[in-house]
Order: C-alpha cells, then sequence, then structure tokens
C-alpha cells in the first residue's frame, strides 16, 4: 500500500512538473534600421510565432548602435539580455534560443556569451536553456541554402550572365571557413555564380580576376545576408559602390532581395540543437 502510494505521488509531481514548465523562443539577429530590409527579420518572426501558437517568441538584436538608433526613432528592440529577462518574466522556464546569423562566426560568438553572461548572472531561472545554430553548419545545410538561392536568381538572367553574391564575412573565427566552403560550393553548382565578402579572405579582389576571366558581360548582383540592409544598399549596389569597380567590361544589374525573404530559407539551417 505504502509503496503504492508513493508511485503515485511521484506520477502527481512529475504531471505538476510538466504543467508548470513553459517554452519560450528567443530569435537573435545582428539587427538593421534600415525600413525596406526589415521585412526580412519580420517574417521569421511570424513564421516563429505562427509555430509557436500560444508559447512565447521574441526577437533581439546584438548590435548595440542599430538598437539604439532604432530606440532614438521610437522603434525599440531588445537586446539579448533584456529578452532572456523579459521571457524569464513571463514565466518562461525552458528556453530556446535561435540564431539568426549566416554562418559561426564572431556574432554567433558574441551571441554564446551574452546567454552564458545572463545564466551566470541568474542562476536557476530557466530549467533548460538551447541555443539553434546559424544558418551554415553542416553540408546538409549548405546544399539546401545553395538549392533555394540559386532557384531564387533573376528570372531575367540569360546565359553567360554571371553572378556575385555579397556575404558580410569575417576574418576572425571559423566563420570565414564555413564562407569559403559556401562559395566553393555556389561555384560547383553554378560555374557563374561567385560568392564574395565585405570581410575575410574571400574578398572582392579575389573574384574580380575570376570574373574577368569568364567573359561575362553581364553582371547580377545579389546579397547574401539575412537582411538587404546598409552593405546590400551601399557597398553592392548604392550611388557610391565600392564592392565591383565598374571597368567597362560588364553592365551591372544590381539585385536587393536577400536569402532572408526567399521562402525555405530560414527553415534549411539546424536550427536548435
Amino acid at each position: 500500500m505504502k509503496k503504492c502510494f508513493v508511485l503515485v505521488l511521484l506520477c502527481c509531481l512529475l504531471v505538476a512538473g510538466t504543467a508548470f514548465a513553459k517554452t519560450g523562443t528567443l530569435l537573435v539577429a545582428f539587427g538593421t534600421s534600415m525600413d525596406s530590409a526589415r521585412p526580412a527579420i519580420d517574417d521569421i518572426e511570424k513564421a516563429y510565432k505562427k509555430a509557436a501558437g500560444n508559447e512565447p517568441v521574441l526577437l533581439a538584436f546584438t548590435s548595440d548602435i542599430i538598437r539604439n538608433k532604432l530606440a532614438k526613432e521610437g522603434k525599440p528592440v531588445l537586446s539579448v539580455n533584456a529578452a532572456m529577462n523579459e521571457l524569464a518574466a513571463q514565466g518562461v522556464t525552458d528556453l530556446k534560443i535561435q540564431s539568426l546569423h549566416i554562418a559561426p562566426a564572431e556574432e554567433y560568438n558574441q551571441l554564446e556569451r551574452m546567454v552564458v553572461k545572463n545564466i551566470t548572472k541568474n542562476p536557476g531561472v530557466f530549467k533548460t536553456v538551447k541555443v539553434g545554430y546559424p544558418l551554415l553548419v553542416s553540408e546538409k545545410d549548405l546544399d539546401a541554402v545553395v538549392k533555394v538561392v540559386l532557384a531564387s536568381l533573376p528570372k531575367d538572367r540569360k546565359p553567360g550572365d554571371a553572378v556575385v553574391l555579397m556575404g558580410h564575412g569575417n576574418d576572425r573565427g571559423p566563420g570565414d571557413l564555413t564562407l569559403a566552403a559556401t562559395a566553393a560550393a555556389f561555384h560547383k553548382a553554378d560555374p557563374h555564380v561567385w560568392l564574395a565578402t565585405v570581410e575575410g579572405s574571400n574578398s572582392f579582389d579575389n573574384v574580380l580576376p575570376k570574373l574577368k576571366a569568364s567573359g561575362a558581360k553581364r553582371v547580377w548582383l545579389q546579397p547574401f545576408m539575412i537582411v538587404a540592409g546598409d552593405h546590400a544598399n551601399n557597398d553592392l549596389a548604392g550611388p557610391d559602390a565600392t564592392a565591383l569597380p565598374d571597368t567597362g567590361l560588364w553592365a551591372f544589374r544590381p539585385c536587393r532581395r536577400s536569402p532572408g525573404r526567399e521562402r525555405g530559407v530560414p527553415s534549411c539551417g539546424s536550427g536548435i540543437r
């Protein structure tokens, strides 16, 4: 009889523990202050909220500069620390944090440090915290992203037209190696497609000789970033664009649509561990 009572009590405790557990999701991006670029992030947030049902979903930006600028414009976005505290205040016990970065580079590493700092400062607030990988961490991720991005290239592109995708890049950490593998995958899938980065070893200076050797007369420029923000509108396609010099050898056709707007790209990555 006593054993039966103990078993019943344990079952009740397990059921109660499950009932009081509450899951929440935090989406984290570097951020953008450009209204024209924001829909890429907003669309991802809407998709997560739809899938989460009644579970809370919050968005945070890691960039202090962007958050401060948005706050001055009356459009505040939470920091990672503030968002984690808000979810804790809403009663979340099991927290899922999903990176919206392209590669496991500096910004993703910064996110991990922010999460550890919050947990260390507030021990016991969350029962579990899981951090999802950025978009590209496996061969499966890469194959899926290459397929979706190539399918999204401009319909007006003709045979022989070259495409240069612009990523952000990073000269610190494993992100540079990830984007080098990504560049190779795009070029293997389509020999007229190159990926160059604003920072890191895979610069536009390295791509330019290959582009000239291809004999292309028309070059499409397209961002390979979650949002088509400042870099896409200034470095790539603005009036003072410096990504590729106008040598007169080709005609440029800028396309500002980012992978974050393409159906299927946000779901290509490995996600929560």
